[in-house]
């Protein structure tokens, strides 16, 4: 009888665990991080948008900033936002009407050793975000946060987009209203990505070499993402690699099916 007992009582409790466990604790994208001798660290990224987007902009700073290991600082950007070309050592943030090509945002981020980031792009595609269905703050808070937390090495938390929120922007939603700002475990994901220290740094360097005109794909066009790696219903991941280690890997978020 004791012994059911305890079967039964261990059961309870694994199953409890299961359902409250979230659905990715560990959300890693790819060990992609940047290099840095030390912690915390400081992490420049350069502001290319229109007004609409200062705010939410804004926000997102904030947001990841709260971070333990890391700081972004907001500096005013000189790209041509319909390109926003990526700068060596820092994320570029652009906002533009790339057209209706069925995504959102996208994140971009260029790799050097086979997993050290060395520029990052974000960009939210102005084509959608001026329709009624996704001009509303929270959708705009979801995406930004979204695409900015990638460039940082974070994957996402869930990718199917009808689950129950998880409370953070890295959650794939059809309902953003709860999804607007990182939680707890973004949080904790990034103390572990950035638990070790390099040797050297990627951040605010020169362009590496090996990349050759790595920096100059038109991040618009699709045949320039390389090969697909990954893809669900609202995402998508590509790969370009380049040789040596250095590679483009580029982050979709995809619009929501009609």
């Amino acid at each position: 009888m004791k012994k059911s007992l305890v079967t039964l009582g261990l059961a309870i409790a694994l199953a409890v665990a299961v359902f409250i466990s979230p659905a990715k604790a560990d959300h890693s994208w790819g060990g992609y991080h940047w290099a840095r001798t030390q912690n915390p660290f400081t992490l420049t990224v350069a502001e290319n948008l229109s007004s609409v987007w200062h705010p939410i902009f804004s926000t997102t700073i904030s947001d990841w900033s709260q971070s333990s290991v890391l700081d972004l600082n907001s500096i005013l950007g000189t790209n041509t936002v319909k390109r926003c070309k990526a700068t060596a050592g820092r994320i570029e943030v652009c906002n533009s009407k790339y057209g209706n090509n069925g995504w959102l945002g996208l994140a971009q981020i260029w790799i050097s050793g086979g997993v050290h980031i060395t520029a990052g792009t974000t960009k939210v595609n102005d084509t959608y975000f001026n329709t009624p269905k996704y001009n509303t703050e929270a959708w705009r808070n979801l995406v930004m946060c979204q695409e900015v937390g990638h460039t940082l090495g974070l994957d996402h938390q869930d990718e199917i987009f009808d689950n129950p929120n998880l409370g953070t922007c890295m959650d794939y939603t059809s309902n953003p209203s709860t999804n607007q700002h990182p939680n707890t475990h973004d949080y904790d994901e990034l103390v572990t990505i950035y638990s070790h220290l390099d040797t050297s740094t990627t951040i605010g360097s020169a362009l590496p070499s090996g990349h050759g005109n790595g920096y100059q794909v038109n991040a618009d066009d699709p045949s320039e993402w390389g090969q697909p790696a990954r893809e669900s219903k609202g995402v998508a991941v590509y790969e370009r690699d380049f040789g040596n280690g250095q590679k483009l890997v580029t982050f979709v978020i995809k619009t929501l099916a009609e």
